[in-house]
């Protein structure tokens, strides 16, 4: 049986070690809070204007049948397919019926949380149950409402989740002012804006891979279908056929854009250029198509992950420096 030398075993053992290390400080870079700040107060906004955004039509959409566009019942039990254990605003009503509150007492209170919610987490006051609450009563809405729900409500709970678990609350809430809480762990607010980072990448990614497979991005076709169907008409028919031969550069450059996001986002020469397309191309779906919520949780997350200046080099205390 063949021995390796014990040089070659000790070569191999450091070298995992140092792979190990590399993995580790990528994963969990030390940060400061200053992009927590951005998500929390990006989120605050967004969870207002979808509250507003819904207020004259919250029991229209999520009333039981009879009362509603199309009965909750329908969404949850879409939602129970996937899973029994997914909370839904069916939930809230049961436990409201059992204090003889009715389902309309009970839609308005889950509103008034959701906004409250959304104020709280936009001045920086009891920060993590505000993000508690608005993640549960908003998860509750989007499954309930689910042939309504489109992508904006699947970034927005997930934004909100990774918020409650990150390291609040940030140096700039009132909730830092008035407890004066100690610094929080460099490392941890790291790892959690790395994990948003890695996502986005993974989400852009694979987007714009599924873009390219198919004809319709290269020749603008899937661009103008976007642009006149209802209820996504706000720019005129007749302004989309003027430009018609800008269709197809519009969309081979998407498609271009979030295939290599992975890629140069992450080279701080280039992070300027592509973290402000990507932001100039959902400001354009928010204003083009209407989709203002999509287009506003999508950049609150950008900025909270690569907006703010990377400072994973100069966040590390004394005392981290001494460890190292």
């Amino acid at each position: 049986m063949l021995k390796l030398p014990g040089s070659q075993i000790n070569a191999g053992v450091s070298l995992a070690q140092k792979w190990w290390q590399s993995f580790c400080c990528f994963l969990f870079p030390p940060e400061t809070d200053t992009w927590l700040a951005v998500l929390r107060i990006g989120l605050g906004m967004q969870v207002i204007v979808y509250a507003l955004f819904l207020r004259s039509d919250w029991h229209y959409l999520f009333a039981s049948s009879g009362k509603g566009l199309v009965g909750r019942e329908v969404g949850e039990a879409i939602t129970s397919f996937d899973s029994p254990l997914i909370p839904t605003l069916g939930w809230l009503v049961a436990i409201g019926r059992n204090f003889n509150i009715s389902e309309e007492a009970v839609l308005s209170i889950a509103w008034i949380c959701l906004l409250s919610a959304g104020c709280l987490l936009l001045l920086g006051l009891f920060c993590r149950p505000a993000a508690i609450v608005a993640w549960f009563v908003h998860l509750c809405a989007a499954e309930s409402g689910g042939l309504l729900a489109y992508g904006a409500d699947s970034f927005m709970t997930t934004a909100l989740f990774y918020l409650l678990l990150s390291p609040l609350p940030d140096h700039y809430s009132f909730d830092h002012w008035v407890a004066k809480t100690k610094p929080k762990n460099p490392r941890a607010l790291g790892f959690w804006r790395r994990v948003i980072q890695v996502q986005l990448c993974f989400v852009y990614f694979i987007g714009g891979l599924a873009k390219c497979l198919g004809n319709g991005w290269w020749d603008g076709s899937n661009l103008w279908r976007a642009l006149i169907r209802p209820p996504f008409t706000v720019v005129p028919p007749d302004i989309l056929v003027r430009f018609k031969y800008a269709l197809p550069v519009l969309g081979i450059a998407i498609c271009l854009l979030e295939v290599s996001y992975p890629v140069f986002i992450w080279m701080k020469k280039t992070r300027l250029v592509w973290l402000v397309c990507i932001l100039a191309m959902h400001a354009a779906i928010g204003l083009l198509m209407g989709l203002y919520l999509f287009a506003l949780v999508m950049i609150v997350l950008n900025l909270a992950a690569f907006g703010v200046p990377d400072t994973s080099t100069s966040a590390q205390t004394p005392s981290m420096s001494r460890d190292q």
